[in-house]
């Protein structure tokens, strides 16, 4: 009888290992936020990185391409589940295994994507923790003309090959302009070119503003979107806080690093038994308003003080 006993000792303090595409590069500080609060609470969870756990991290799996190529070689080594952060790296963990367990991060709208079944019942290896809802575009809206009171224009910047949800966050967006006494616009951009050029255009016309949605093509090319609108003198409100550290103007959106802790979660769990079939789709509790304060002064933009009050962070 001490036989089996011992034996389930052994398996259950054997070496398990996780994979995880994370959308940033190696030397990305966010992207090391990210791996620290992964890691912080699995062993916060009981799990010991190097004795009972072992993680392999690829990076930069923000191309579909990269990611493909990472999560076939994740799978090379044997994971017991697999992290996977943004749209491309779902993606690219979906096609390369339908039994290695998958929890994703940072994905709007992982239904209309095929992800997922749906939200309550995710069926299959997948679950994790969506971005956003569309219907934060009118939330957008109403900070991007609090603080730039100005706008009478709203465009929002998209690549048309990102995302379904593109049209869903611009419907909550139009169905606000008539509030907010503005018009909007939608400023298709697929390269660095398509950038560059509307920016252009747009910082030509006078009372514009901007929107960017949510998607890894925009956040590929934050640094040169922020330059441009610095430069064109567009005031630009941005769905994450890496934006507005960058020099954007305003940021709206959830914690990206806290979750990579809930997602450590699912992992714990799932690492304990329990299939992602049966663990929900989560949508985001907690969300940062992040306002750069040097970068309104550079637009001559006051800052209301009723913003101020709610902001989670002011960059001065």
């Amino acid at each position: 009888m001490a036989w089996p006993l011992a034996t389930r000792a052994q398996q259950s303090d054997r070496m398990r290992r996780i994979g995880v595409l994370i959308l940033n590069s190696e030397n990305d500080p966010q992207g090391r936020d990210k791996t620290t609060a992964l890691q912080q609470e699995l062993e916060r969870l009981g799990w010991r990185i190097g004795r009972n756990l072992q993680i392999d991290y690829r990076w930069g799996a923000s191309q579909p391409e990269r990611a493909q190529a990472a999560a076939i070689e994740l799978l090379g080594l044997n994971p017991d589940a697999i992290v996977a952060n943004s749209v491309s790296a779902a993606h690219a963990a979906q096609q390369a295994t339908s039994t290695v367990p998958i929890v994703f991060t940072a994905v709007s709208e992982p239904i209309s994507l095929g992800l997922v079944a749906s939200l309550s019942h995710p069926g299959g290896n997948i679950t994790g923790f969506t971005n956003l809802e569309p219907s934060v575009g009118a939330k957008w809206l109403e900070l991007l003309k609090g603080i730039a009171p100005q706008v009478k224009r709203v465009g929002f910047l998209f690549n048309p090959d990102s995302t379904p949800a593109t049209q869903l966050f611009y419907r909550a967006i139009e169905g606000a302009t008539a509030k907010f006494a503005v018009d909007s616009t939608m400023v298709p951009v697929r390269q660095s070119e398509d950038i560059e050029s509307a920016m252009n255009k747009l910082g030509a016309q006078p009372g514009v503003g901007l929107i960017a949605q949510p998607d890894t093509f925009l956040a590929n090319h934050a640094k040169q979107i922020v330059d441009l609108a610095a430069k064109v003198r567009v005031p630009v409100i941005y769905p994450f806080d890496f934006y507005t550290t960058d020099g954007g103007l305003i940021s709206y959106g959830p914690d990206v690093v806290d979750q990579f802790r809930q997602a450590a979660s699912y992992i714990d769990r799932i690492l304990k038994g329990e299939k992602p079939t049966d663990l929900p789709v989560q949508q985001p509790t907690k969300f940062k308003l992040v306002i750069n304060a040097k970068t309104a002064k550079l637009l001559d933009l006051r800052v209301p003080d009723n913003l101020l009050a709610i902001a989670d962070e002011v960059i001065e």
